[in-house]
């Protein structure tokens, strides 16, 4: 599937409540998304991202084949992490196992390290989701440890993973 990057519009806003909305999705998120995910949900989602301070957020729609399939950002952190990034991501489940997420990372993580100061991009995926992490190694990004006990998810501690890659390694 051919994958790119590309700026959020209003129109997604349907498409983006079918994908977000799926539970299988949500289960491999961060908590605070609403379930079931509103069409406004997900207008407020993008009202927010168009508005946001373009030097702190990088949030992209993921596209393939011409359709919405995805949602990928870089979230620069502050005080001395400030040229440091958080990585999230999520893709439609019918569109697992494509290659698309590891395209959209590598696309990312090239435009942030290539038109800002951030020198590491970072990402803390859920240890028991291997998918996510095989797709961070598939994108260059190095394993460097186990957050053990480091987050509450449907209602159990599980422990989470780090990876990263720096602007040096590309």
């Amino acid at each position: 599937m051919n994958c790119q990057i590309r700026k959020w519009s209003l129109s997604d806003a349907e498409r983006l409540r079918s994908v977000i909305g799926n539970k299988k999705v949500q289960d491999n998120l961060r908590d605070g998304i609403p379930y079931p995910y509103s069409l406004q949900d997900a207008v407020n989602f993008i009202t927010e991202i168009l508005s946001s301070e373009e030097g702190d957020t990088f949030s992209f729609a993921i596209e393939a084949d011409g359709r919405l399939v995805g949602s990928i950002a870089a979230y620069r952190q502050k005080n001395i992490h400030r040229q440091t990034a958080e990585l999230g991501y999520y893709i439609a489940e019918e569109c697992w196992g494509h290659g698309i997420a590891t395209e959209a990372i590598k696309q990312l993580c090239r435009y942030v390290f290539e038109k800002t100061d951030i020198v590491r991009i970072y990402a803390e995926p859920f240890a028991e989701n291997r998918a996510s992490c095989r797709v961070l190694e598939k994108a260059g990004f190095r394993y460097e440890g186990t957050l053990r006990s480091n987050a509450v998810k449907n209602g159990k501690t599980i422990d989470m993973k780090m990876y990263a890659i720096l602007k040096a390694d590309l």
